[in-house]
C-alpha cells in the first residue's frame, strides 16, 4: 500500500474481531521497529508483544482496573485485541551511546546536554510504525497510556526489566465496528486545527 494511500486510513480502532492474526503479520509489523528513527543509534526501544489469550486477558484486567478502559456501555477494546504490545524504552542505552568515543570526541569530552528525552522520541517514532504497520497488513490498531498503578502490575507480572519505561500499549487486530467508542473520540467531538495553526513557513 502507498503511503499516501495507508495515511488516511490510520484511526484509533477500540473493537477488534475475533479472527486470528498470523504471528508471520505480527512479525512483520513489529520488524518495522528496527527501522525507526533513534539517537545516534541508540536503539533503546523495546517491544513486549503479548498474544497468548490467557496473558492477553490478565494484561487487560490490570489496565481496566486502572480505570482506563472499564466502561460498560461500549464494545469491549483491549480484551477483544488478538495482540497487545507494549512500548517501552531504556534510557540507559542512550547515556551508554553517547558516552562512546566517536560521541564524546564531537562534544568535547561530555555527553550531550539532551535538550529533550530523546528515549521517549524515539519510543513515539516507534510506536506510530507498529500503528502504520498493522494498517498496510490490512488489520488495524489502538492506543492507549498505561497508568501508574497499571504499569507497576504489568512490570511485575510480565518481568519488565526495573531499567525499561513503558511507554504506551498498542493494540493489535482485524477491526470491528466500534460506534460506542467512536461517539466519545475526541476525533468526533473536537474539530481539527486548520493547517495554518499547525504548519508555519519561514518563520513563526
Amino acid at each position: 500500500m502507498e503511503f499516501q494511500e495507508l495515511l488516511p486510513r490510520r484511526r484509533m480502532v477500540r473493537h477488534y474481531a475475533s479472527e486470528p492474526v498470523s504471528r508471520q503479520a505480527l512479525e512483520r509489523i513489529v520488524a518495522t521497529v528496527r527501522r525507526a528513527p533513534s539517537a545516534g543509534y541508540s536503539q533503546g526501544q523495546r517491544l513486549l508483544v503479548v498474544t497468548d489469550p490467557e496473558k492477553r486477558t490478565e494484561l487487560a484486567k490490570i489496565m481496566s482496573a486502572s480505570g482506563w478502559t472499564t466502561v460498560d456501555d461500549r464494545e469491549p477494546w483491549l480484551e477483544s485485541a488478538a495482540a497487545l504490545v507494549l512500548v517501552c524504552t531504556r534510557e540507559d542505552d542512550y547515556h551508554e551511546r553517547y558516552q562512546q568515543e566517536d560521541k564524546l570526541a564531537a562534544t568535547g569530552g561530555e555527553e550531550v546536554d539532551w535538550p529533550v528525552p530523546f528515549w521517549f522520541v524515539d519510543a513515539g517514532a516507534a510506536l506510530m510504525m507498529l500503528l502504520l504497520a498493522a494498517i498496510d497488513e490490512g488489520l488495524a490498531a489502538g492506543l492507549t497510556g498505561v497508568e501508574g498503578a497499571a504499569a507497576v502490575q504489568i512490570r511485575e507480572r510480565f518481568g519488565v526489566p526495573a531499567d525499561v519505561a513503558i511507554v504506551a500499549l498498542v493494540t493489535i487486530g482485524v477491526p470491528a465496528p466500534d460506534p460506542g467508542w467512536s461517539a466519545i473520540t475526541s476525533r468526533r467531538t473536537k474539530p481539527r486545527r486548520a493547517p495554518a495553526e499547525s504548519v508555519r513557513w519561514e518563520s513563526w
